[in-house]
């Protein structure tokens, strides 16, 4: 497939291949109609027929050239396959044109140190599964990393200990860098509710914002009901990307938390 793609890349044997479909050419009429020199066409089929895109005839002193459709429809199928995996997750390019607006419309308000302090934010959803299942996707370090960091991110170190005074901890990183955020827990109650603190750090280690959580799981005819209320303060105005991804990232996370992900970072 890589070959096919290459040789048609090319704008002249692109335009070789259209000839060529209309019927069988000589190298000389080829030339002729694409202003070419016969030599530098000669080259251009050579390269079509190694990627299996073109055939040659032998006649006489005559050489001619024709297409082969199966290469073609081969790449016909990879691209409808590629189309239609596309369609399927656009979802995912919708939530990154979301990012990109709150970041615009956020980066017009951070004009000063605090500029988001005291913002607030509240999460509701209920989650076909048991209470204990969502707890333990909260205070289990290992299935706590398995859906807070987004799926591009490889989790470094994770922990939320459920009581009073544990450490709330998220580092993550990818080829760009390294993101990390440290807290701790104030109140926590077995399978029903938990409030902590995150405050994401710089590159320097210095804090760029923080984060008050109030997490509450209730349960209700349907399963679970999740609510997550989030209190904004000590903003920095470097802050704005990962302010501007908390609504978009926590709003994204439309699947249960059992090995889910969001897609943007909302610490």
């Amino acid at each position: 497939m890589e070959l096919i793609v290459s040789a048609l890349a090319d704008g002249a044997r692109w335009r070789i291949l259209e000839l060529l479909a209309e019927r069988p050419r000589s190298v000389g009429e080829l030339a002729e109609l694409t202003s070419s020199r016969q030599p530098q066409t000669t080259k251009h089929l050579q390269t079509l027929a190694r990627a299996g895109l073109v055939t040659v005839f032998p006649l006489g002193q005559r050489r001619v050239y024709a297409v082969e459709t199966a290469p073609l429809t081969a790449l016909q199928r990879r691209l409808c396959e590629l189309i239609e995996t596309a369609e399927a997750h656009e979802g995912e390019r919708d939530v990154i044109a979301r990012y990109r607006a709150a970041i615009e419309a956020d980066s017009a308000d951070a004009d000063r140190e605090r500029w988001a302090d005291g913002r607030t934010f509240s999460f509701e959803r209920v989650l076909a599964v048991p209470r204990d299942v969502i707890w333990r996707h909260w205070v289990d370090a290992d299935l706590l990393a398995s859906w807070w960091a987004p799926p591009s991110m490889q989790v470094t170190e994770c922990a939320l200990e459920p009581n009073p005074g544990g450490r709330a901890v998220l580092e993550y990183r990818d080829a760009e860098g390294r993101y990390r955020s440290e807290g701790r827990v104030h109140a926590a109650k077995d399978s029903e509710s938990l409030v902590f603190d995150l405050s994401v750090l710089d590159k320097a280690g210095a804090i760029s914002f923080t984060g008050h959580y109030d997490l509450t799981l209730t349960e209700v005819e349907d399963g679970t009901r999740l609510g997550l209320g989030l209190r904004i303060t000590e903003t920095t105005v470097e802050a704005v990307p990962y302010i501007a991804g908390i609504e978009t990232g926590w709003g994204a996370s439309a699947r249960q938390p059992r090995g889910g992900r969001r897609r943007i970072p909302a610490h």
